[in-house]
């Protein structure tokens, strides 16, 4: 009879029947590898690939056992940093606790700082993690001759960028679009750039080269609509909104965009209709303060005084809608209200108007407070009307939808593939 050996899961070596530990290794012996015949038969059993599976076996439990001592000791790694982090977050507190009880920092301030730059550091993050899958799509598309070139100025260009250098990075980004003239997708980040560093006619420049290779593109539309007013194309803006506003996806930006080119226009209903729809995506103080300009211009000051004390109660500190609204106090005979708001209003600042000292000018409407001025529609800046604010809320959500937009298409490429 041969006998049957039982081989170490580690070693893969044959140990006698009965031996607990590997005679070569010293492992645990862990499965008995033995044919079921031997147990009670006495002839010798037929050679058979049983015994090679049982050893595949044992080193599989081996393998599995020691990958389960490790994900034990991270999870025990875990668990000790997210400690050492309750403390550390404790002592802060602590800190900060005394620091504000004797009078040297605000407390809410500081926490409200603290999350606004985890925030920041999040989204920087994702940009990068973005920034690297547009790179290699950038370079996907590449038409032309010369290709390392090419390369090498888009890497440089994209280094640079990430690197806080904007204005070098666009310069290597833009001599890449030279060498690649119908790249879609680097135009369209070019635009995108200039977009969000303020220059608009930049941007339109570069927006419109990339939607005449993608017109139906959301994100162009959007982008290219919002520039091109800014420019004074206000019929073609308002065509390019009103696309981006028929998808089901559209955005706040769009919204307001054309909300403001109806203002333009005079169309007022249309124009009351695209706040209310702006509002309902995003329910900001610049869109609850335009929508009460607007109403008290067309001296609906019921509704005015509604919606700029919803701009009031999501900013305390926003002078316009505060001096806004003491006017609508002051034209329903609300004297004394009307002075309490122009004195709250002068604790404020006016972003975009010529002076820092709000003026009370009821006499003429279309002249009050610095933004939402009634601008005739061959003007530039027909949205913002140069308010910073409004321009920077304007822009950062019209690159979170162009953001959120392009992750969903990504995400539905990857499901068909």
């Amino acid at each position: 009879m041969n006998p049957v050996s039982h081989f170490c899961q580690k070693c893969l070596a044959a140990n006698a029947l009965g031996r607990e530990f590997c005679s070569r290794c010293g492992t645990r012996l862990m499965i008995v590898v033995e044919p079921p015949a031997a147990r009670y038969e006495t002839f010798d059993p037929s050679p058979s690939n049983e015994e090679h599976l049982l050893e595949r076996i044992s080193g599989l439990e081996n393998r599995q056992t020691r990958l389960t001592e490790k994900l034990e000791r991270a999870l025990d790694l875990l668990l000790r940093q997210a400690q050492n982090s309750h403390f550390d977050r404790a002592l802060v507190k602590a800190l900060a606790g005394l620091l504000t009880d004797d009078g040297i920092i605000e407390n809410d301030r500081l926490e409200r700082l603290w999350i606004t730059r985890c925030q920041r550091d999040a989204d920087e993050q994702l940009e990068s993690e973005r920034r690297e899958t547009l790179r290699l799509r950038i370079i996907a598309r590449f038409t032309g001759g010369d290709r390392p070139d090419f390369e090498n100025q888009l890497n440089q260009g994209f280094l640079l960028i990430e690197d806080d250098q904007l204005s070098a990075g666009i310069r290597s980004l833009q001599r890449a679009a030279d060498l690649s003239p119908n790249n879609a997708p680097l135009l369209s980040f070019l635009g995108e750039l200039f977009y969000k560093s303020g220059k608009t006619a930049k941007a339109r420049a570069f927006l419109s080269r990339a939607y005449d290779l993608e017109p139906a593109d959301e994100r162009l539309q959007l982008l290219l609509g919002l520039t091109c007013a800014e420019e004074g194309e206000a019929e073609r803006a308002r065509t390019l909104l009103e696309k981006a506003t028929s998808s089901g996806r559209s955005s706040f930006a769009a919204h307001f965009g054309l909300a403001r080119l109806f203002v333009a226009e005079e169309r007022w209903e249309d124009a009351v209709r695209e706040f209310k729809l702006a509002i309902a995506r995003r329910a900001s103080p610049e869109a609850h303060y335009a929508l009460g300009r607007l109403y008290y211009v067309l001296s609906r000051d019921t509704l005015a005084a509604r919606h700029l004390r919803k701009a009031v109660a999501l900013d305390q500190d926003y002078s316009e809608a505060l001096h806004l609204l003491g006017l609508v106090c002051e034209r329903s005979g609300q004297t004394s209200l009307a002075n309490k708001y122009f004195e709250r209003a002068g604790t404020g600042s006016f972003v975009a108007s010529a002076s820092s000292r709000p003026k009370r000018q009821a006499e003429n409407p279309a002249k009050i407070g610095g933004a939402f001025r009634m601008s005739p529609a061959r003007s530039r800046k027909l949205i913002t009307e140069a308010d910073r604010r409004l321009a920077e809320v304007l822009r950062e959500d019209a690159l979170s939808f162009n953001r959120a937009t392009e992750k969903s298409a990504d995400a539905a490429h990857q499901k068909e593939t």
